[in-house]
């Protein structure tokens, strides 16, 4: 008899474990395990500094400010960025890789103030949130404005996960948020920012004009405001589909994209133009790209809690 009740439950144990056990898709690199090296000086009339900068991708090193693209087949682009502005070369490093003591690498995001100074004449900081998202950046940058229009968000992909998975923790400062683009004075913004992961799931289409549409297929977005030192591990976002505004468990900023933030996707031309969500797709829907960001912060550009940092590592797609 007490055979039987240790075998039931031994029984139940692995049927629960099973149950709960998910198919992982790993994202290329996701793993954060190698990385390219960017050696780059900048221009001396703004110090002649020598910058590094990385990348999510294999193991290299790159000298000089040749504009970046995407190496080894990664799917990941980063908020490193090199701008020439009239000439002057300037890089920003935000994303970092770091060891993980047992498990490789991790990428660390960290919300920063970028300082420039040239020669008395200029003196500006801009703030950086650091990002990591499925798509690619178009170096080099040429200037602040509409910072959406000079990165490709999403990639194609046509499966229906059940979450996205990763582990991660958090170091939340605490204060106030700071604006500062570079252009006019910093200003303080009541209220700490937040860390934010997301995948979305779009349908994409084109119209005879080349403008690029798209409908909201899946959802799963989380926000983190509290430190967390240790890390936590196969975190599960959930994925949400169809039109999620009516449910309890719905935030607002779940909702679909506004077009004044809209962000941007060559069209079938070859042309950057801003991808409109216009509603939310029927729960059944099968997507045509997958949008999967991380960021140290979660507002507008240029806007952050100085200090905020998101450690990730191992980003894959989980299947039930």
């Amino acid at each position: 008899m007490q055979k039987r009740i240790v075998l039931i439950f031994v029984l139940t144990l692995l049927c629960s474990g099973f149950a709960d056990a998910l198919t992982l898709e790993r994202i290329n690199y996701g793993n954060m395990n190698s990385w390219v090296k960017r050696n780059i000086k900048e221009s001396a009339i703004i110090g002649g500094n020598h910058r590094t900068l990385y990348e999510i991708g294999p193991n290299l090193t790159i000298n000089g400010d040749t504009p970046y693209v995407n190496k080894g087949n990664s799917p990941w682009a980063t908020s490193n960025v090199m701008a020439k502005v009239t000439g002057v070369t300037k890089t920003s490093n935000a994303v970092f890789p770091e060891a993980r003591q047992g498990d490789g690498m991790c990428a660390k995001l960290c919300t920063i103030l970028e300082h420039v100074k040239a020669m008395g004449i200029i003196n500006m900081d801009v703030l950086v949130s650091g990002s990591i998202f499925l798509g690619h950046v178009f170096e080099p940058i040429k200037s602040t404005s509409n910072p959406y229009s000079k990165m490709e968000m999403g990639v194609p992909y046509t499966k229906r996960p059940d979450f996205l998975v990763f582990d991660y923790k958090v170091y939340a400062p605490g204060g106030n948020r700071v604006y500062s683009s570079g252009f006019g004075s910093k200003k303080t913004i009541a209220g700490q920012d937040f860390a934010e992961v997301y995948i979305l799931l779009q349908r994409r289409w084109e119209d005879a004009k080349g403008n690029l549409h798209a409908k909201r297929v899946g959802t799963g977005r989380e926000r983190f405001g509290s430190s967390l030192s240790n890390w936590v591990n196969d975190h599960r976002i959930k994925v949400h589909y169809g039109n999620i505004t009516n449910q309890p468990f719905y935030k607002s900023y779940m909702g679909l994209i506004d077009k004044n933030n809209a962000y941007y996707a060559r069209n079938s031309k070859g042309k950057m133009v801003p991808v409109i969500e216009e509603g939310w797709a029927d729960a059944n829907e099968t997507p045509t790209h997958v949008l999967v960001m991380a960021s140290s912060g979660c507002g507008t550009a240029y806007t952050g809690t100085v200090g905020m940092t998101l450690w990730i590592d191992n980003i894959a797609f989980g299947f039930e």
